[in-house]
């Protein structure tokens, strides 16, 4: 019998809910998750779906996954030819949804499902997307500083920078979708798509269990944290810009200085004074051009009209 209260007590009202977990390397993980979701979702949702998105797993995750399909009606597995990454694997999950919310979570556990009626209790109020914010951050300090300025600047991009708690766990209204249906970019950011069909963004603070060993490495935060700027938003641009107008101004003063030395003292500061200049002026020149060079890299990627990814197999109702 599907509850009409959520974890705190709080009234919601039973939806139809897709939960979408993009899985690599998760052989060993998803089966409890399976297992929990199954036994927590029937308590607020009357009818649901779990799909699973084998993102190129190297293990056994594909045969776990046809498995669990078997044992569980509501269970769906969806593999893709290859590895394309987290976001893309979520956003095919995303689009074959069946029903009206769509709920997104890694495989290992690390957010809850009895966390999920706090989410769509949110979504009750007049939100379209909501966030679960952990209450605490359960990674080490350098990491969890990398990870914050991420979503700093993630923020900063969807044009709402009082969001600053974008997580993989998260709720959203599936229409939301028809927003980004003619997407097709290997590259995306599935927080930034999901900002083209809505302002209506929040977050509530859950309860995330203790992480084990993540995948994402520090290159792999930088290379977000370069897509998320570069592949949505112009402000590297106008960055170099004013770094280029800076340099020019910087470059008039310097001007004036040589002048007054001349006219003062009747000679001019020599070949170190010189070689620094030449120094900063080349290396804010080649700081633009490297500006430059990235975004015609994401100009060019998205020229060459690779898919987002690529479905292999599907298994389940």
């Amino acid at each position: 019998m599907v509850s009409d209260y959520d974890a705190a007590g709080r009234i919601i009202l039973p939806m139809n809910v897709s939960i979408v977990v993009p899985v690599y390397k998760g052989e060993m993980l998803i089966e409890p998750l399976v297992a929990q979701l199954s036994k927590t979702l029937p308590t607020f949702s009357e009818r649901y779906e779990i799909i699973l998105v084998n993102d190129g797993s190297p293990d056994n995750s594909w045969s776990v996954i046809q498995s669990l399909t078997n044992q569980y009606e509501r269970v769906r597995g969806i593999c893709m030819m290859r590895n394309y990454g987290q976001h893309n694997a979520t956003l095919c999950g995303v689009r074959l949804a069946r029903y009206d919310v769509t709920v997104t979570m890694d495989q290992d556990l690390q957010h809850p499902p009895e966390e999920i009626p706090l989410l769509l209790a949110k979504l009750e109020e007049g939100y379209d997307v909501v966030y679960g914010a952990p209450k605490k951050l359960p990674q080490g300090f350098l990491r969890n500083l990398m990870t914050a300025s991420i979503k700093q600047i993630l923020a900063r991009v969807i044009g709402l920078p009082s969001v600053r708690n974008v997580s993989a766990f998260r709720a959203f209204r599936t229409n939301l979708r028809d927003a980004f249906a003619n997407f097709q970019s290997p590259s995306l950011i599935l927080d930034v798509l999901l900002s083209w069909g809505t302002t209506r963004f929040t977050s509530v603070p859950v309860d995330i269990a203790q992480a084990g060993k993540t995948s994402y490495s520090f290159r792999m935060l930088v290379r977000t944290a370069m897509l998320i700027l570069i592949g949505y938003s112009t402000l590297p641009l106008r960055f170099a810009s004013w770094v280029g107008f800076a340099m020019t101004i910087f470059g008039l003063g310097v001007f004036v200085y040589v002048l007054f030395v001349y006219f003062l003292a009747g000679s001019i500061p020599g070949f170190p004074f010189l070689a620094s200049i030449i120094a900063l002026f080349s290396g804010a020149q080649l700081f633009a051009l490297g500006i430059f060079g990235e975004y015609l890299a994401r100009m060019f990627d998205r020229s060459m009209d690779r898919p987002t990814y690529v479905i292999d197999k599907m298994v389940g109702e």
